[in-house]
């Protein structure tokens, strides 16, 4: 990643950012996520006790083997330096966390459990709820597994392996699937064929959020493709995540907001 790409895409995203706190959103539905769901500050039960176990994780200086299928580096490193440099900022789990409050999902699916900080916001909203949580190295596996026992998560079925050969399987054996978030393989082909497999399964009115939509030029280039798609209908750029509305009863229509 270049981070003086990202910082100048960031100030392009920035200064074109108009729609924040609803400006110039017209559709009743989207203006209600973007002013009260994106303003929302409250507290909700599980924040505290996520945000204990980010902690733990941030204080913890074990060394694991992290097998990554996605950029082919396998290495040795500190579980503090995975919860601070892979997993989503409090900000994005929670509002996450609200996105699915809003939908009431039945069927969650993640694509990179990492430490299951984010999985734990997806999964805490309702226990009803099932949340299948894909991740390739297993020592990350065994870490999130432990995390879920430790929060009292119930609903999370993680599903080992490498992606690439695990989702299309896995999606097989699913109803129709309620919320998606990908953060796995950041190359532009991994993405797209996960957007394409998953499109296929989702139900009607379903979310789709895509993280670090400008972390570099085979991202970017695959958000601006899946904006493009058929099905999608409205779309929230927040630089950080893409928010993909499937709703039909919605026009076409991109928004920029700053989060």
């Amino acid at each position: 990643m270049n981070h003086l790409k990202v910082l100048l895409r960031f100030f392009v995203f920035y200064i074109s950012a108009v729609n924040t706190k609803g400006y110039g959103i017209h559709s009743p539905y989207m203006f209600r996520v973007v002013r009260y769901l994106f303003q929302d500050k409250y507290a909700y039960y599980c924040f505290d006790k996520i945000e204990k176990q980010r902690k733990r994780f941030l204080n913890n200086r074990q060394t694991v083997f992290i097998r990554d299928f996605g950029t082919g580096c396998d290495r040795y490193t500190k579980i503090s330096e995975i919860a601070a440099r892979s997993v989503k900022k409090a900000k994005y789990g929670q509002l996450l966390f609200r996105l699915v409050n809003d939908l009431n999902p039945q069927i969650i699916v993640e694509l990179g459990t990492s430490l299951g900080i984010t999985t734990a916001y997806l999964a805490s909203v309702n226990s009803k709820s099932r949340c299948y949580s894909f991740e390739g190295s297993p020592e990350l596996v065994k870490i999130a597994g432990e995390s879920f026992r430790e929060l009292g998560v119930t609903n999370v079925e993680i599903i080992e392996g490498n992606i690439d050969s695990t989702l299309k399987s896995k999606l097989s054996e699913l109803p129709a699937v309620d919320f998606i978030f990908i953060d796995a393989n950041h190359s532009y082909s991994a993405v797209i064929e996960y957007f394409d497999l998953l499109i296929e399964k989702m139900s009607e009115n379903a979310v789709i959020v895509v993280d670090d939509i400008y972390w570099s030029e085979d991202m970017q280039k695959a958000w601006a493709k899946i904006k493009c798609h058929n099905k999608v209908k409205s779309t929230i750029d927040i630089f950080e995540m893409g928010i993909i509305y499937l709703n039909p009863d919605l026009n076409y229509k991109n928004y920029r907001v700053r989060y």
